[in-house]
């Protein structure tokens, strides 16, 4: 599933192609269960004759600002793309989505999975979004201490915690193994372990795991693509992520592989050593 810097990737191919156009039409809704909200025909109406004035990011969503206050919220989940491309390019099965441009170009979702979702929201829809994630972990505003204040008093075992989109935003499986191997921490430790300088190490590690990815553009594994279908190049850089048996790039150790949460989870039982009494749910 894209994280935070492939969703930053796709944002900012998307913000040079889209901003300032115009939306003529949505030429095709191929798979109507993509649009989450609202009713596919109130959606179609809705965005005729719209013009784009900018594209954010919130966590995993891209956020196509539009005039008239109404934001279209897109969460590509496991393999959904947003690609612009000239009209004439040929629609294969999987596209679900084509808005038409005033350039002559379309804006076209793309999902093999089917899991990715769109909704157009209004402000309160926009809040009641903003209202389930929690801080941006790239703000200069999300301080060590913040984080801190977060993990007080928390049992949870830190990969699971650091999925948890309410704790801190857009963090989901590759960084959360690429941030605890750079802050040294096991991913069974629970938060109520961490010392001052554990969280400060984490919290450290998070931002540079993130950063990388962003300015790598992304890690591409399989479908992530941005906006012109250009594939990421982090996955060259990986420290942990995927690297099961491969030696650990700070001391030699064969990297290795465990399940938390039914979620694959990649650390050095070297670097990353274990608390008393922490074990991995399964091993392969």
């Amino acid at each position: 599933m894209p994280e935070l810097p492939e969703v930053e990737t796709v944002r900012r191919s998307l913000a040079r192609a889209l901003a300032g156009r115009r939306i003529v039409s949505v030429k095709a809704v191929n798979w109507p269960r993509t649009i989450a909200e609202p009713a596919v025909d109130i959606f179609c109406a809705a965005l005729c004759e719209r013009h784009i004035l900018g594209v954010e990011r919130r966590a995993k969503y891209v956020l196509i600002r539009l005039d008239g206050a109404e934001t279209i919220a897109v969460h590509l989940r496991m393999t959904g793309q947003l690609l612009v491309v000239p009209a004439a390019t040929p629609v294969d099965q999987h596209t679900h989505i084509i808005l038409e441009l005033d350039d002559g170009r379309e804006l076209r979702f793309h999902d093999t999975r089917k899991f990715g979702r769109w909704s157009l929201l209004g402000p309160d829809g926009l809040r009641a979004l903003e209202a389930k994630l929690g801080p941006e972990p790239l703000d200069p505003a999300w301080t060590v201490a913040a984080f801190a204040a977060a993990l007080h008093g928390r049992r949870t075992r830190l990969k699971p915690l650091l999925l948890d989109q309410r704790l801190v935003a857009g963090i989901g499986n590759i960084y959360a193994d690429e941030a605890l191997w750079r802050a040294r921490l096991h991913p069974l430790r629970s938060a109520d372990s961490l010392s001052p300088d554990e969280i400060a190490a984490l919290h450290a590690g998070i931002v540079a795991a993130l950063q990388q990815g962003v300015e790598r553009r992304g890690t591409t594994l399989q479908n992530y693509r941005d906006a012109s279908g250009a594939s990421g190049d982090n996955q060259r850089y990986l420290n942990a992520y995927g690297r099961a048996g491969a030696p650990c790039p700070r001391c030699g150790t064969p990297i290795e592989r465990i399940v938390v949460a039914q979620r694959s989870t990649h650390y050095c039982p070297t670097c990353q050593p274990a608390s008393s009494g922490s074990q991995p749910d399964a091993k392969d």
